[in-house]
C-alpha cells in the first residue's frame, strides 16, 4: 500500500463532464466560479537596457508586480517613432513577447521580426513603452504606465581599446579592460580578449628570451564588468596564457567583437598587459560548522577546474576530535571540491569521498582542526600553495526540507476566498511543519535551499494532478528507513512510483480540502463532510460570502496560536473570520505536510511494513487519512493537533539526532 493522504476516488468521467461544461447534479465546473481576483497587482516598468539594440540582443525589462507565464504571458508595447540614418521618422507601434525572468525582470528579443517592422535599417527608435499582462483568468490586460525610452539600432558594433590593468594577481583573477563598443555576451554576441607575450617563470635563470613562455592570441572570451556597461570588461588571466604556475607575464592584449550573424570587428589597437602571478592561496573557509550534504565554500585565489585538464584539490593536515573520544583521529587526505571560479571553491560534505572514510559524517560528529593547502593542476602541471589554518565543526546530520509553493496552489487559495491571505498560509503551514518536529533536527524552508546540495522538497499544489482526490501523496521510491537518501522529492511525477500501478504524482493538494465542504465547487466531497468548515469558509468563498481583502488579511495576519476562539463567534468581524480561515487553511496544509515528509523519513512503522498507525486513536498523525477527521486537523473544538506517536519520535530522534530544540512536553499516544 501507498503512502497517501486519501479522499475517495473521483470518477474521472465526471471530472471530465465538469470540464466540458456538461450540467450534472452536484457539479460545478471551475469556470462557474466568479473571478474575484486575477493575481496580478500594480504593475510599474522602471527601467530598460540597453540603449543600443544590435540584432538579437536582449532587451531588459525592469519593474514591479512582474508574474509568471503560468499566470499571465507579458508584452513589450513600444508606441513613437523610428528615424532610419539619412531618412524621416516613421510612426511605429510595435508588440513584443516577453519572458518573466524573476520577480523584478522580463526580457524580450530585437530579433529579425523586431528589425524587419523597422526596415531593417540602423537609425534611432524613440517611444513610450509599457510592458502589459494579459490574464486569462479576468480576461484583462493588465499595463504599466508608460515610460520614456531611446534606442539606437544598429546591425554592427566596432569596439576600441582605450586600456588593460594588470598588476598582481592569482591565476583566472580578472583583468580589466577600458574602452568602449563592448557586446554584452548576451544572444547579439561576445567581446574577445586576445593576449600574446612571454611569461617567465618564478626562479627560472635568464630572460623571458631564453628561459621564458611565448604565447600568441590566447583567446579568452571578455564580459561586461557590470550589466549593459558597453565600456568595461573583464576576462580572467586563464591558465592557457601563462600556466598555472608563479611567475611574470609581459605582452599585450587586443579585442575583438563577435557579433551573433557572424561578423568580427576588430579593435585597431592593443595595449600592454604586465602580470605578477602568485601561487595559489585560501583565504577562508565558511561555515565554520557544517552537516552531511552541505556545502562549505572554499575563497582564496589561483583556483582552476574550468577545463577537463585542469583540477585543484584541498590538502587537509591535522586531527579530528570526534565528540565523546578519548583521542583525536589523524586527518591527511585531499578532497575533490567544485570549481565555481579562480576565487570560490565549493565543498559538499560527502560520506563517500576521502573525508567521508575517516569520519562517519552520517553518526559522528566532531571538530577538524588543522590546516589547509590548495594543490591546482593542469595537465601534467602542479603548484601546491601555502597552508591555512582551519578548524571545521562536523554536526550531527541534518534534514532540509525545501516546501515549494506552486502557483497551482496559489490559484487555489482563490477558492476559499484568500488569496490575499497567501503570505499567512504560507506562515502557518512552516510553523506547524516545524511544531510538530520539534526537537528533531529538521528544518522547513520556503526559499530553495543554497546552503545544502542535499535537501527534500515537497510541492503543496491546488488540484491533485493524479485526479484521484488525494489530499497528499508521497511518491518517493520506497520506505527510506534509517533516511539514507536526504534528498527525497515530494513533488511533481516519479515514473518508479508510478510503474507499479500506483499515481505518480505527489505532493500536497490544496484544493482538496474543499471536499470537507457540503459544496465542495470543483472537487469531489470527502465520504464525511464537516459543517464547520463551511462555518468558517463560507464568508470568505466567492459563491457565498466576499473573498478577504489585502487589508483584512493584513489586519488578520496577528497569527492565532490555537483555535480556540474559531470560528468567529461574529461572522461580521472579518478580522476574526479571515484568521480562522487562514489558521485552519494552514492546518490542513501544513500537517498533512508533515504527514507526508515523515513517510519520505521512514515512518510509519519503520521495523515493519504498515504506512499508517493501526486502529484509530485521537491525534495520531500517522493514521491513515480516514482516522484523522476535520476537526482533528484543522484543530478546532478541543481536537487536535495530531502528534508522532511514541515509538515514531523516538526514531526520528535516532535518526536525525542534534536538534537544539529539546523535546517538546508532549504526550504522546502508544503507536499500536
Amino acid at each position: 500500500m501507498k503512502r497517501r493522504e486519501r479522499a475517495p476516488l473521483f470518477s474521472s468521467a465526471r471530472r471530465l463532464a465538469c470540464a466540458l461544461g456538461l450540467v450534472l447534479a452536484g457539479c460545478t465546473a471551475r469556470a462557474e466560479l466568479p473571478v474575484v481576483d486575477s493575481g496580478i497587482g500594480p504593475v510599474a516598468l522602471l527601467e530598460v537596457h540597453p540603449d543600443l539594440l544590435l540584432p538579437s540582443s536582449e532587451i531588459d525589462l525592469v519593474g514591479s508586480g512582474f508574474v509568471g507565464a503560468d499566470i499571465a504571458p507579458a508584452r513589450l508595447i513600444l508606441e513613437g517613432s523610428f528615424t532610419p540614418e539619412g531618412g524621416a521618422a516613421q510612426p511605429i507601434d510595435l508588440a513584443m513577447a516577453a519572458e518573466p525572468v524573476d520577480a523584478t525582470h522580463l526580457r524580450a528579443i530585437a530579433d529579425a521580426s523586431f528589425l524587419a517592422a523597422l526596415g531593417g535599417a540602423n537609425g534611432q527608435l524613440v517611444a513610450r513603452a509599457k510592458v502589459v499582462f494579459d490574464s486569462p483568468i479576468d480576461q484583462t490586460a493588465h499595463a504599466s504606465p508608460s515610460v520614456d525610452v531611446a534606442f539606437d539600432i544598429a546591425d554592427t558594433l566596432a569596439p576600441s581599446l582605450s586600456g588593460a590593468t594588470g598588476g598582481t594577481l592569482h591565476v583566472n583573477d580578472p583583468i580589466a579592460l577600458s574602452g568602449d563598443g563592448f557586446l554584452l555576451g548576451t544572444g547579439e554576441g561576445a567581446t574577445h580578449a586576445l593576449v600574446s607575450g612571454c611569461f617567465l617563470p618564478s626562479g627560472a635563470s635568464g630572460d623571458c628570451a631564453t628561459a621564458g613562455v611565448t604565447v600568441t592570441d590566447v583567446d579568452v572570451i571578455a564580459l561586461p564588468a557590470a550589466d549593459w556597461d558597453r565600456s568595461h570588461l573583464v576576462f580572467p588571466f586563464a591558465p592557457e596564457i601563462a600556466g598555472i604556475g608563479p611567475g611574470s607575464f609581459s605582452g599585450s592584449v587586443r579585442i575583438e567583437n563577435r557579433l551573433s550573424g557572424g561578423q568580427v570587428v576588430k579593435a585597431p589597437f592593443a595595449r600592454p598587459l604586465t602580470v605578477t602571478v602568485e601561487r595559489p592561496e585560501v583565504n577562508q573557509v565558511s561555515p565554520t560548522g557544517a552537516s552531511l550534504g552541505q556545502y562549505v565554500e572554499v575563497t582564496g585565489g589561483g583556483f582552476v577546474g574550468a577545463a577537463s585538464d585542469e583540477i585543484t584539490l584541498l590538502h587537509l593536515t591535522g586531527s579530528f576530535s570526534a565528540d565523546g573520544a578519548a583521542q583525536p583521529t589523524p586527518v591527511d587526505l585531499e578532497l575533490v571540491p567544485h570549481f565555481v571560479s579562480g576565487r570560490h571553491l565549493r565543498y559538499v560534505l560527502d560520506e563517500n569521498d576521502a573525508l567521508g572514510k575517516v569520519v562517519d559524517l552520517r553518526r559522528v560528529s566532531g571538530t577538524f582542526t588543522g590546516q589547509v593547502s590548495p594543490v591546482v593542476r593542469k595537465g601534467t602541471a602542479q603548484v601546491a600553495g601555502g597552508p591555512t589554518p582551519v578548524t571545521l565543526n562536523i554536526a550531527p546530520v541534518k534534514q532540509v526540507v525545501w516546501v515549494r509553493f506552486l502557483p497551482s496552489y496559489v490559484d487555489s487559495l482563490r477558492l476559499y476566498g484568500l488569496a490575499a491571505a497567501d503570505q499567512a498560509v504560507r506562515a502557518r503551514v512552516l510553523a506547524v511543519a516545524a511544531r510538530d518536529y520539534a526537537g528533531i533536527n529538521i528544518e522547513f524552508r520556503s526559499d530553495e535551499p543554497t546552503d545544502f546540495a542535499l535537501y527534500s522538497q515537497v510541492d503543496v499544489a491546488g488540484p491533485d494532478p493524479n485526479d484521484l482526490g488525494l489530499l497528499g501523496y508521497d511518491n518517493t521510491p520506497g520506505k527510506d528507513v534509517g533516511n539514507q537518501r536526504l534528498f527525497d522529492k515530494i513533488g511533481g511525477v516519479n515514473a518508479s512510483t508510478q510503474s507499479d500501478g500506483f499515481p505518480g504524482f505527489g505532493g500536497i493538494f490544496a484544493e482538496e480540502f474543499l471536499g470537507f465542504s457540503r459544496h465542495p465547487g470543483p472537487v469531489d466531497a470527502l465520504p464525511v463532510t464537516a459543517p464547520l468548515f463551511d462555518t468558517l469558509f463560507d464568508p470568505l468563498r466567492p459563491e457565498t460570502g466576499t473573498p478577504a481583502t489585502v487589508p483584512e488579511a493584513q489586519a488578520g495576519i496577528a497569527a492565532l496560536s490555537d483555535g480556540s476562539d474559531c470560528p468567529a463567534s461574529d461572522p461580521r468581524d472579518r478580522k476574526q473570520v479571515v484568521a480562522c480561515a487562514t489558521f485552519v487553511l494552514g492546518n490542513l496544509i501544513g500537517t498533512t505536510l508533515t504527514h507526508e515528509v515523515a513517510h519520505s523519513l521512514g515512518l510509519a512503522d519503520p521495523d515493519g511494513e504498515l504506512f499508517h498507525d493501526p486502529g484509530d486513536l485521537p491525534n495520531r498523525l500517522m493514521e491513515a487519512g480516514d482516522g484523522r477527521p476535520f476537526e482533528e486537523r484543522a484543530e478546532l473544538v478541543g481536537q487536535g493537533p495530531g502528534v508522532f506517536c511514541d515509538r515514531e519520535y523516538d526514531y526520528l530522534r535516532t535518526v536525525l539526532a542534534g536538534s537544539a530544540t529539546p523535546p517538546p512536553d508532549v504526550a504522546r499516544p502508544g503507536c499500536d
